[in-house]
């Protein structure tokens, strides 16, 4: 089999209805449009966690936040982990990536110059953080500012003090993540080997600072941009972690929260979506780079992102220790001309599925370590559609810093019809019926009526609870 290479978009806390094609009436995302039209295009994609860090190391291996210990932002991976790059390399591709990796902290006082790596399979590795580089490390992006004689900058948009004009585009990181891509694929042209370069941009990652003309083309539209779902959720029937980030995103760190005017609510959509606008643009330019450069009918391309984004659903904004559908559920397409049919999917998926699809796909052993499912035989119709999965387990363990009193420990599962999650530390959660109330308004965790339906839901969480016990190692014999 003539192995394929992999081309891997992955953005940052981008939510799913974020894209013409997932029915955003605002956005203007042709390329990726299209690309979900010539792809396996899977609308009810899940995360494993709604945080960063143990996101990418779930999605990166193929096995559970808790199975990877990564379970929180500000870990370091261990290094016995395999990351599918890894994986890929030890058969004989090369690899590459710009941007984010996010497997370790980036904090000088971990590793001086970029995240500390383990052993990940990356030959070339064009890395950056945060595009500000707040910790002073050596980011590719900051190098590339310094080499044009500029520094990273934004002011502030007259209209939100929540909302920041960024950096032109031609020297955006998005921009620099694309073009540090489109150079890599033009060589691999001739390269002797197959490839899977990772793109990693930071975009629409907050601050929400999109440059100038793209945010432009939002004020013409400004109030008719609809405001937060369940903006005036009563939140005291949920976990407390809610209510706490109701009043300021992170605990208070960050000062987005409910009590904010109708105008910055618009504001902060139009900044977020301007930026989701801009990462169409690129993805554009690159796709069109990979098929001048002729290997576009041999390259497995992937879109889809970390983790999404509240945005002001339920009076929240950011992410943290909650799994609303905003947060936990993003875009996820795969294309490969001739041997992924395009076709839109409602079967439920976990990313920790894909690591294992890719393997499959390039003809690469399973690992033994990984959990996930693969996707090929729901994309070949060896198993029928809605086969795949029946639920979607989440976890939360204590992963971010601003919710330690107490420790917010939380455990999710989702069906097609009902969302039960559980809070550990406070002997208490949440249970939607999703059908009857998409919004997710009303708990049902406490209703007599529903006491059937949450016992099922606690039992069928368990058995997903139980089945991310480590693979590893393997039974070498029965005794």
């Amino acid at each position: 089999m003539n192995q394929p290479n992999i081309l891997w978009i992955c953005t940052d806390q981008q939510r799913f209805d974020t894209l013409g094609c997932t029915g955003n009436p605002y956005v203007k995302t042709p390329n990726i449009d299209a690309l979900a039209a010539q792809s396996a295009h899977f609308d009810r994609a899940f995360v494993q966690s709604p945080v960063c860090m143990p996101s990418r190391a779930s999605f990166l291996t193929g096995r559970y936040p808790r199975t990877t210990r990564l379970r929180q932002n500000g870990q370091v991976i261990p290094d016995d982990e395999v990351p599918i790059s890894r994986l890929l390399a030890d058969a004989g591709y090369h690899c590459g990536l710009v941007g984010k990796f996010h497997l370790a902290p980036s904090d000088p006082r971990i590793n001086a110059t970029i995240e500390a790596r383990i052993n990940d399979g990356y030959s070339e590795f064009c890395w950056a953080g945060d595009p500000q580089d707040l910790w002073g490390l050596h980011s590719g992006y900051t190098a590339y500012l310094a080499e044009k004689g500029l520094k990273f900058e934004t002011r502030p948009h007259p209209k939100s003090r929540f909302v920041d004009i960024g950096m032109p585009e031609e020297h955006h990181e998005t921009t620099w993540c694309a073009e540090r891509a489109i150079e890599f694929i033009q060589r691999q042209a001739k390269g002797p080997s197959p490839w899977m370069f990772s793109l990693n941009m930071f975009a629409p990652h907050h601050p929400f600072n999109p440059p100038a003309p793209y945010l432009e083309r939002y004020m013409e539209m400004l109030d008719d941009i609809p405001l937060p779902d369940a903006l005036d959720d009563d939140l005291s029937t949920k976990p407390p972690y809610q209510s706490h980030d109701a009043e300021g995103a992170y605990g208070h760190t960050f000062e987005y929260s409910k009590h904010i005017s109708p105008t910055d609510h618009r504001m902060i959509r139009a900044a977020y979506w301007a930026m989701c606008d801009l990462v169409d643009a690129k993805v554009g330019a690159i796709l069109a780079a990979l098929e001048a450069s002729g290997q576009s009918d041999n390259t497995i391309v992937i879109f889809m992102s970390d983790h999404g984004e509240m945005l002001g659903d339920h009076g929240i904004y950011l992410k943290g220790p909650y799994f609303y559908e905003p947060a936990i559920r993003v875009p996820l397409m795969l294309r490969l001309p001739g041997r992924i049919q395009p076709k839109r999917y409602s079967d439920l998926i976990e990313m920790v599925d894909l690591a294992p699809s890719l393997l499959e796909a390039c003809g690469i052993d399973r690992y033994n370590g990984m959990q996930g499912r693969s996707l090929w035989p729901l994309m070949n119709g060896e198993i029928e559609e809605g086969a795949h999965r029946d639920d979607i387990y989440c976890e939360y363990y204590n992963a971010m810093p601003f919710h330690d009193n107490p420790t917010a420990q939380l455990t999710m599962l989702r069906t097609d019809q009902h969302r039960l999650v559980v809070d550990h530390a406070n002997d208490t959660g949440e249970l939607y019926d999703l059908k009857a109330d998409p919004s997710e308004v009303r708990n049902l965790w406490s209703d007599a009526a529903s006491m059937p339906i949450k016992v099922r839901m606690l039992e069928r969480l368990t058995h997903r609870m139980a089945f991310t016990a480590d693979p590893l190692p393997p039974r070498l014999t029965e005794w």
